[in-house]
């Protein structure tokens, strides 16, 4: 599915695993978009972050684990199911020679992020248990609204979002460039939301939760998502190089993303929309 979308591999770069939102909808009518939940892969040089565990954290295990033992940074947005329910089956968290060090904002200080990935492993849930990926997974703790400096020369500033059980969004700076990523989020009325716009000001490219429209949004108020022309109006607040429209509803088949993406590129040039196998080269202007 990837072919027509790579680009470049440049210094920094972000490749799309994951883009559906709620639940992981496979099958010929999502195809092209991709029907994994949300898994963003970023490479900061010789570095790797990545950015949740949904169903998409499969595949780039698959790929990871035919390679040399490695670090990685494990950045999770907020711990619903469709952000971590892919970390069980992540194959290089079975090798002990990884080391995966998870990062979480949202659970505050009396929730331990060990303690929540264990119940996803838990029996009669599921058959392997926890014990397996302790040698290679660790976890760290921050608050959102953190900046964070996970390796040398990379930069990480943390916000808080709007969404049920709290989430994090994140800014991205390495090499001069910079990236966000601000999924799972409800806007609110009266104008984009400040935190969002404030943390997003002047990025090169804006990863947004678009999985409403403006027309369907009111039939599901409160449930903590935004929608594609929400996405486009932060990006133009927040002098955004470009909105990368991203957790799509499971809902929106290949026909209506192709809509969206177009209509989002009507409104404002040069947004894009996520699909699996998608490449941003971000250290490319």
């Amino acid at each position: 599915m990837s072919g027509g979308f790579l680009v470049a591999v440049a210094d920094f770069t972000a490749r799309f695993w994951g883009v559906r939102g709620s639940i992981a909808t496979p099958g010929p009518e999502t195809a092209r978009y991709g029907g994994n939940t949300s898994c963003i892969e970023v490479r900061c040089g010789p570095h790797l972050l990545i950015f949740d565990a949904g169903t998409g954290i499969r595949p780039l295990g698959v790929e990871l684990a035919g390679r040399p033992p490695f670090h990685a940074d494990l950045f999770l947005t907020h711990t619903h199911h469709d952000h971590v329910g892919g970390l069980p089956f992540f194959a290089p968290a079975y090798d002990a020679r990884n080391d995966i060090l998870i990062w979480e904002g949202h659970l505050g200080p009396d929730t331990d992020l060990h303690e929540v990935m264990t119940m996803l492993m838990v029996p009669p849930l599921f058959p392997i248990p926890p014990t397996l990926i302790e040698k290679s997974c660790h976890y760290r703790k921050f608050i959102a609204g953190d900046t964070l400096e996970p390796q040398p020369g990379i930069r990480i500033r943390t916000a808080p979002l709007n969404h049920p059980n709290n989430a994090t969004a994140y800014r991205v700076e390495y090499g001069g460039r910079s990236l966000c990523l601000v999924t799972d989020t409800e806007h609110r009325g009266g104008g984009p939301d400040p935190v969002v716009v404030e943390l997003a000001r002047g990025a090169d490219y804006m990863i947004y939760d678009s999985s409403f429209s403006d027309e369907e949004y009111p039939r599901f108020r409160g449930w903590g998502h935004s929608t594609w022309q929400e996405a486009c109006r932060v990006a133009e607040a927040a002098g955004v190089g470009a909105a990368v429209l991203f957790h799509h509803d499971p809902s929106h088949d290949d026909a209506a993303m192709d809509a969206i993406a177009a209509a989002a590129q009507a409104m404002r040039p040069g947004t894009l929309t996520a699909r699996e196998g998608m490449v941003l080269d971000l250290a490319r202007p």
